[in-house]
């Protein structure tokens, strides 16, 4: 399995349209090589380097494996079309926040996760609760990095 962006390339810096520091819409992505037994996707946007650690900043789960990506600037009611949910993110909403670092170049990393089950939690579980609802149903990942630093 495979995820890519047009709009940034693994390892390279993200844009600042996708951030704090514009418009804070999420990126394109795109993924292929989804095992045909797949029964959900999950995808998890996470900074590493925040100063409290983990830091989470996207949160989405039941995405069907049929679907092959995802619009920049993606909006609830389309991922809610698709049968996605959106979990809590560490911004304290449901929904895309983007990088935003207090300080340096940090890593942002975008985690696609081919399951073997569909989830069925609520709209709006935390990060920890996907990541034990995957626990043992995870066939396939893939992951894009993007590094953002603040342009003050």
């Amino acid at each position: 399995m495979k995820i890519e962006s047009p709009a940034f390339s693994h390892g390279g810096m993200i844009p600042s349209l996708y951030t704090c520091d514009g418009r804070d819409i999420s990126p394109e992505l795109v993924w292929d090589g989804v095992p045909e037994n797949s029964q959900s996707l999950v995808l998890l946007c996470e900074d590493p380097d925040a100063p409290g650690g983990l830091f989470v900043h996207w949160v989405l789960f039941d995405i069907p494996p049929a679907v092959k990506g995802l619009p920049q600037n993606v909006s609830g009611n389309e991922l809610a079309r698709l049968g996605a949910k959106q979990g809590r993110t560490d911004f304290g909403g449901i929904g895309y926040g983007g990088p935003c670092p207090p300080s340096g170049v940090h890593r942002y990393f975008f985690r696609l996760y081919a399951l073997g089950v569909v989830l069925g939690l609520p709209e709006g579980a935390t990060r920890s609760q996907v990541v034990r609802a995957m626990d043992g149903h995870i066939l396939d990942k893939a992951e894009i990095m993007g590094n953002y630093h603040r342009q003050r």
